[in-house]
């Protein structure tokens, strides 16, 4: 169905960019504007949710060019489900930002990051076009470089100039694989390219290309052997900067292999697939173990992305439709999860002026509220039943145990009790006990206010596991669009160009 909708998620945060602008010294305007933007793209995603469900796969074809000529932006099931997942999370983002950020962080065009990182993520998650997914990879690198060194101290530069050279590499590789892939198939868009794809004579060739492609977006979903830029990023990004890192921009890359490899990376499936699902076992292992050695808040949060990718790569390895579903699920419930549980760590932060934990206890007694939103998300985490964590879990075992892959199977089971020892130690060393000393939160620092898009992600997460069937149920429908890839192929190449 030819239709302007899938257009506007990407063209509400550019206008709101460029209109905060205009604002940049009045920081009551930036924030009225980016709520009032963040607001309208949760409403927004939700309806492209309900039009895809009920209407079928929405395409918006600019400038009046058919497929697959013209620039083509393509809502399906999958694209709006992880649609409202990034409106949900650069919400609550944007709450937790009012109280924590600091005012002269707002007047230097934090707002206006915010919207543009918006911008290129939702582009990713909608463009229909293999060269513009590079575009708006670019756009969300260039928004999250500048977020992450946002304060300037020589920690955040450090660390920024490593994130810019990997992702420069990273980029440049993308361009050559897209640039073969042309001279392959003639064609960038993605459903053209997808039915082009049988017919390369030189299959070989078509690997090599696959490669490169699971090395880039290795790289932008933090999976082994290329996450190694990832944890002392989140060490110097601010907690609202590291909750969208987590529950979104790694996640990107995790969107774009499922895309690719679902689609177009279809034909050889016994050798790309094989090798996803060793890299993710080898992914959710190690990233489980450098959780367990860590002794800082936020680098065991961070480890833990790293495993917790493993197992939506380990849903696409697996290449069934219900483990591709288990994998859709557990984008959404690590998203959420993963985001309240850098809030609370900006919140502990916040309170007892440090990372480490050997520096902090006894946060229970003087702020249940806070004590008990981490316990339960943290649970999420670890797949204690009947949480969402468990139910996403859960599915990926069971997707390994129907195809009879024990190596999965355990490593699935396995690293969920390494999970679960990291979140009690952290819940032991930061709440519980005595306080080691007498704490003094930052001046001017709201805790009720920064509690609020905790409670919300926190409640959110609740409600994944008790609607655990209709939720499961969706992610379902998602992924059989996606192990047909015919269907995204007829929608997108048989629209008519036009509005």
């Amino acid at each position: 169905m030819s239709t302007n909708l899938p257009l506007l998620p990407v063209l509400i945060p550019l206008i709101s960019g460029i209109l905060l602008l205009f604002f940049r010294k009045n920081v009551l305007a930036q924030r009225l504007f980016s709520f009032i933007s963040c607001t309208l793209m949760i409403v927004l995603s939700v309806f492209l949710l309900v039009q895809v469900r009920t209407e079928g796969i929405l395409i918006f074809c600019a400038g009046g060019w058919s497929p697959p000529f013209g620039i083509v932006f393509v809502a399906d099931l999958f694209s709006v489900i992880l649609l409202c997942l990034s409106s949900l999370l650069f919400f609550t983002g944007l709450l937790f930002s009012f109280e924590t950020i600091g005012v002269e962080r707002e007047k230097h065009d934090f707002y206006v990051l915010w919207q543009f990182l918006m911008m290129g993520i939702h582009g990713i998650f909608l463009t229909g076009d293999l060269f513009n997914l590079f575009v708006f990879f670019e756009i969300m690198l260039l928004s999250s470089y500048a977020l992450l060194v946002h304060g300037a101290s020589k920690a955040q530069l450090r660390e920024t100039f490593k994130y810019l050279l990997i992702n420069i590499v990273s980029s440049t590789v993308f361009l050559i694989a897209l640039g073969v892939l042309y001279a392959m198939l003639g064609t960038m868009n993605m459903a053209d390219a997808a039915q082009k794809a049988s017919m390369v004579e030189n299959q070989g060739y078509f690997t090599v290309v696959a490669m490169l492609l699971i090395t880039v977006f290795g790289i932008k979903a933090a999976m082994f052997p290329l996450y190694f830029w990832l944890p002392k990023v989140h060490t110097v990004a601010t907690a609202s900067v590291s909750s969208i890192f987590s529950g979104l921009v790694i996640k990107v890359g995790a969107y774009a292999m499922i895309r690719t490899f679902t689609l177009i990376f279809i034909g050889d499936t016994a050798h790309t697939h094989l090798i996803l699902t060793v890299l993710a076992i080898l992914s959710i292992f190690l990233g489980v173990f450098g959780a367990v050695s860590q002794m800082n808040y936020k680098s065991i949060l961070a480890y833990h992305s790293i495993s917790q990718i493993g197992y939506v790569i380990l849903g696409l390895g697996l290449f069934s439709v219900s483990s591709i579903s288990a994998s859709i699920y557990f984008i959404f419930h690590h998203g959420v999860v993963k985001g309240c549980l850098f809030l609370t760590a900006g919140i502990t932060e916040k309170i007892t002026g440090t990372r480490d934990l050997k520096k902090m206890g006894g946060l229970l007694a003087t702020h249940p509220a806070l004590g008990w939103t981490f316990f339960i998300v943290a649970m999420s985490l670890s797949g204690v039943p009947p949480l969402s964590g468990f139910f996403a879990k859960y599915m990926i075992a069971l997707s390994a145990a129907n195809q009879q892959n024990y190596w999965a199977l355990t490593c699935a089971i396995g690293a969920g009790v390494f999970t679960l020892f990291s979140m009690i130690k952290l819940f032991l060393y930061v709440f519980w006990g005595r306080a080691p000393r007498e704490y003094v939160p930052a001046a001017g620092f709201q805790y009720k206010n920064a509690l609020i898009p905790c409670f919300l992600l926190a409640g959110i997460s609740l409600l994944l596991g008790i609607f655990a069937q209709p939720i499961l149920s969706l992610c379902t429908e998602a992924s059989e669009q996606l192990m047909t890839p015919q269907t995204y192929i007829d929608a997108v190449l048989n629209t008519i160009g036009g509005r």
